[in-house]
């Protein structure tokens, strides 16, 4: 029998512990990039592209709204509304500001996530998978943006425990973890649909609706719907979110705007391109070999759906679908079944490589 990849006395803090030593290094190495380019990697973190957005939504209240050269007009009710409000809550409790507040949120919501993911992978698959489950997700190739006052980290801790809330039988609370982050992301559509597919799935095997799953089912859309609607009032229209989010480029087309993409790259990209959404879909297949819960597979498949059919700019996909964990259960699973002196090198790597990519990253064009 192989050993453990990380020898500890509770898995729990072997899985924490291994993440935030992923996110140290991130912060390490673009630290090092930072200074050998006279950047500022702080400024990077907390105070450029859509973290800009969340600190004067916390600091003033929704209205700002940008008028582009185009005509596009880009409205800050694109941005949901409880990162800004936590924001808004620690900088008036705790001497920083607005900016500063989003890392404390996003770098705590960060942890709570792995902590969730890894409750997920040990229910699924047992402790040393549920581990490896939570330090993988800290080196996925975007993880840079779990360092960064984004709502990444913040959904997919509410996401995580609401799904092991609906594994563990936990009704109630899995919806009101659902309706939480419904107000953090969009993507929460996704863990309504996981939330209320199982319970009709569970209510059609045992013929019967328990008074808590009904209950649970019904706050899992709240946040979502009671913020479309606020926007809806709002700007007096009943489309009136989906406007805002088509004004950004961010409507429903089907992978239209993704196949445009791919056409008009030049052959070795899109091939390259092609290659890797190749990948996506063996993952998902991977997924579904695996028989992996249905909430948890609904989510997984519903947050790479939404991700990959919108119009929004192609280079925030792959962080879009980050949240999406349980793409990561079988190569978690995988990983826990050879050597230490073999597991350890790999996570090691793909810890630098993505710490690298993120400080490329971050100090060029950055995420959008």
């Amino acid at each position: 029998m192989p050993r453990p990849v990380f020898v500890s006395r509770t898995p729990l803090s072997a899985a924490l512990g291994g993440y935030v030593a992923t996110r140290l290094i991130g912060l390490v190495v673009l630290a090092i990039a930072a200074a050998a380019s006279g950047e500022d990697g702080l400024h990077r973190l907390k105070g450029r592209w859509d973290a800009v957005w969340y600190v004067r939504i916390a600091e003033h209240g929704y209205g700002y709204e940008v008028t582009l050269p185009n005509g596009d007009v880009h409205a800050d009710l694109a941005f949901f509304p409880l990162f800004p409000a936590l924001e808004r809550g620690l900088s008036a409790v705790l001497p920083m500001d607005a900016a500063t507040a989003g890392l404390l949120v996003a770098w705590s919501a960060g942890v709570a996530a792995t902590w969730g993911i890894y409750r997920c992978g040990a229910e699924v698959a047992g402790e040393r998978a549920g581990v490896l489950l939570a330090v993988l997700w800290g080196v996925y190739p975007t993880a840079f943006v779990q360092s960064m006052a984004y709502t990444e980290t913040l959904f997919t801790a509410l996401a995580a425990w609401s799904l092991y809330a609906v594994l563990r039988g936990r009704w109630i609370l899995a919806g009101a973890l659902c309706a939480a982050a419904g107000l953090t992301r969009p993507t929460a559509a996704a863990l309504i649909a996981a939330v209320g597919i199982t319970a009709v799935v569970t209510v059609v095997r045992e013929r019967r609706l328990p008074a808590r799953m009904a209950a649970g089912v019904l706050l899992a859309p709240l946040g979502w719907l009671g913020y479309v609607v606020y926007v809806g009032v709002r700007l007096g229209s009943a489309t009136a979110y989906f406007d805002v989010q088509a004004a950004w480029g961010n409507s429903i087309d089907g992978g239209v705007a993704l196949a445009r993409f791919i056409v008009g790259l030049p052959w070795p990209a899109a091939l390259g391109l092609c290659a890797a959404l190749g990948l996506l879909g063996w993952l998902v297949a991977l997924c579904v070999r695996q028989g992996q819960p249905l909430p948890l597979l609904v989510y997984t498949i519903g947050v790479v759906f939404v991700s990959l059919v919108g119009a929004a700019y192609f280079g925030s996909r792959p962080r879009l679908m980050m949240p999406a964990f349980g793409l990561l259960l079988p190569p978690a699973v995988a990983l826990a079944r050879v050597r230490t002196r073999t597991a350890v090198p790999v996570v090691a790597g793909l810890a630098l490589a993505s710490a690298a990519y993120g400080a490329f990253t971050l100090l060029g064009s950055g995420p959008p």
